[in-house]
């Protein structure tokens, strides 16, 4: 088999880098990897820890770092984004200026305001990766892990010709969460989830071999019933899943999450943190179970400071002349939306089915055509092909539908570096409580976030 060259481009979000670094020492298969970061200090503590990883392992992995992605890709077999545009400092932008409107984010990263101006800044950026793309290493596997997935994906393909496949954990995660739900071992949990990453509804599911809806059904009613009561929600922590271990009772609860499922027949993926930024309209100034979004609950800054404090570790370890410590691998997992198992899926002729978020060309039936959608996709030498799905029910579409109208507009907001649209956009967000408010929110996103957004200048 040809040897693989692997393009990480965002290498600096090292938390990332090395999950991936682990699942490719774990594999132990000759290759050669570049990382690519814009930011030279973020890209010498990547670099840094993946050389001791390599090292501690004596892993066949030839590595190389540059800060000009057109270095890198040459040769390129495989291109994996995880870019973030403006970086920590740019994301609690989008998240606390909204917040002066009344509008509180747990995340922030995929709708909302904030999810709506982190498009404007993402979007521009990866489709100058996929146009260099197609000039130096037009016959990679492109994969996306950006967010908002949706908008990110769609403004690829809508501005070029590249590929592009968007991956994310949640899905899996919520896989994982809900067997755990039900007492099963996940390897014999199976399902089939469809919608917008972020909002992808597990329309089926069976625990060995059984279908497990109706268990499911009588577990949202007890949970419903015990909130309904006024008791506290809890659950024991051994039952909290994978996807969601905040250790506060409300957040290991998923109340809204239940309640979706309950009035949809369909469990909502990737529990409250992120399904609650698709119904703002339920959670004015952050409202929430007796508390507030993005504050005490899902609290954002808890979040910036985790991803700071990570960091920081990761510089000191990699800038430290001390070897790995002897269990180091014991205390990290891979980066668990599968991207290196996907490609093998497609080299060794697998057929492993993935949720991956690709261009609707029939496999949701009653969902626009081109709309980016996460369903299930096979993996095979052919590449990546979705799995035709029945039409999905009228309730779910009609919760994505909106949404998938917010993604082409955005889309074209940050394409055309068009404010009305910017406004447009954030209407039909929904999180906004008028035009005059949407129109003020606009400009003053518009004016913290300059640096990243040339396109608007004119």
């Amino acid at each position: 088999m040809k040897r693989e060259k692997v393009v990480l481009i965002g290498a600096g979000s090292a938390m990332f880098t090395r999950g991936l670094m682990a699942d490719l020492i774990r594999r132990n298969e000759e290759l050669d990897l570049a990382l690519v970061d814009i930011d030279p200090d973020a890209l010498a503590v990547a670099e840094g820890l993946s050389r001791k990883m390599i090292a501690a392992r004596r892993a066949p992995i030839r590595l190389s770092a540059h800060t000009d992605r057109r270095r890198a890709l040459p040769g390129a077999t495989v291109v994996i984004c995880t870019v973030g545009v403006g970086g920590r400092r740019a994301w609690e932008q989008d998240v606390l200026i909204p917040r002066k409107y009344g509008i509180y984010q747990p995340v922030g990263d995929s709708v909302m305001p904030g999810g709506t101006s982190r498009a404007l800044r993402m979007i521009p950026a990866m489709v100058a990766i996929a146009e260099d793309l197609l000039e130096l290493a037009p016959k990679a596997l492109f994969f996306n892990y950006g967010n908002p997935m949706a908008p990110v994906c769609r403004g690829v393909r809508k501005a070029t010709s590249v590929e592009v496949v968007g991956l994310c954990h949640g899905v899996f995660g919520v896989g994982r969460y809900l067997a755990d739900t039900l007492g099963v071992e996940s390897s014999q949990f199976t399902y089939t989830a469809v919608g917008m990453n972020h909002l992808t509804w597990f329309i089926e599911a069976r625990g060995c071999g059984q279908d497990a809806m109706p268990r499911l059904r009588e577990i949202a009613a007890g949970k419903l019933s015990h909130l309904n009561q006024g008791a506290s929600p809890s659950i024991s922590p051994d039952k909290a899943g994978a996807a969601d271990r905040s250790g506060s009772p409300v957040e290991e609860f998923q109340p809204f999450s239940w309640h979706l499922f309950r009035l949809f027949g369909a469990f909502p993926a990737v529990l409250d943190r992120h399904v609650t930024e698709f119904f703002p309209q339920f959670f004015a100034e952050g409202r929430y179970y007796g508390k507030t979004l993005g504050v005490d609950a899902y609290s954002f800054e808890a979040t910036i400071a985790h991803g700071d404090k990570i960091y920081a570790e990761m510089r000191d370890l990699a800038a430290s002349p001390e070897p790995l410590p002897a269990d180091y691998f014991e205390h990290i997992g891979g980066e668990h939306e599968q991207v290196i198992d996907i490609i093998a899926s497609i080299r060794a002729d697998a057929g492993r089915v993935y949720s991956m978020n690709l261009p609707n060309r029939g496999q949701v039936p009653n969902l626009p055509a081109e709309a980016i959608v996460e369903s299930p996709a096979v993996a095979d030498a052919g590449g990546i092909r979705p799995i035709t799905q029945r039409p999905l029910p009228a309730g779910i579409v009609g919760t994505l539908a909106t949404r998938l109208a917010w993604v082409e507009t955005a889309v074209e907001a940050a394409l055309e570096g068009s404010r009305a649209k910017f406004v447009q956009a954030l209407v039909l967000d929904g999180a906004v409580s008028s035009l005059d408010m949407a129109e003020k929110l606009a400009d003053e996103l518009l004016s913290a976030q300059a640096q990243y957004l040339p396109q608007f200048e004119r």
